[in-house]
């Protein structure tokens, strides 16, 4: 747990009941994060605490670190829905932002995989906050 806050808060935000600390970080994602997720019947939920690092001069998430987010959730949930887990690039990212999200919001990034050939890999993500999409992703990975 960090001891960082959110905004006008007085004590570190815990993620919600059922998420822990996400299962892979590199030094990058250790600078953005901290990254939560969840496991579902089949694939999981990558989110994060919106603290005050990750705003921009508007006081807002910054929208490279939803990038970041869409771009480790569509990562990790394509190659772990194989077993051993695929060994993949990023080759292809887009993302279109539909709403501000704030310093203090739980985001987490729901992943619908679309197909997934011999070299290349689709995903799709809804980021969300409250149940309300904030933003969408598509993503193309090469399969290593």
């Amino acid at each position: 747990m960090t001891n960082e806050t959110a905004a006008g808060t007085a004590a570190p935000l815990a993620p919600p009941p059922g998420y822990e600390p996400l299962f892979r970080v590199s030094p990058f994602l250790e600078t953005t994060g901290p990254y939560y997720f969840k496991r579902l019947e089949q694939g999981f939920i990558v989110a994060i605490r919106i603290l005050d690092k990750h705003a921009n001069n508007s006081g807002l998430a910054h929208g490279g670190l939803l990038a970041t987010l869409a771009d480790v959730s569509l990562g990790y949930v394509t190659a772990s829905s194989h077993t051993p887990p695929l060994r993949m690039t990023t080759t292809g990212l887009s993302i279109d932002f539909m709403s501000a999200v704030k310093i203090g919001d739980w985001v987490e990034s729901h992943v619908s995989i679309l197909k997934t050939g011999s070299r290349l890999a689709f995903a799709n993500a809804n980021i969300c906050v409250n149940g309300q999409t904030v933003a969408s992703a598509r993503a193309v990975f090469s399969i290593i």
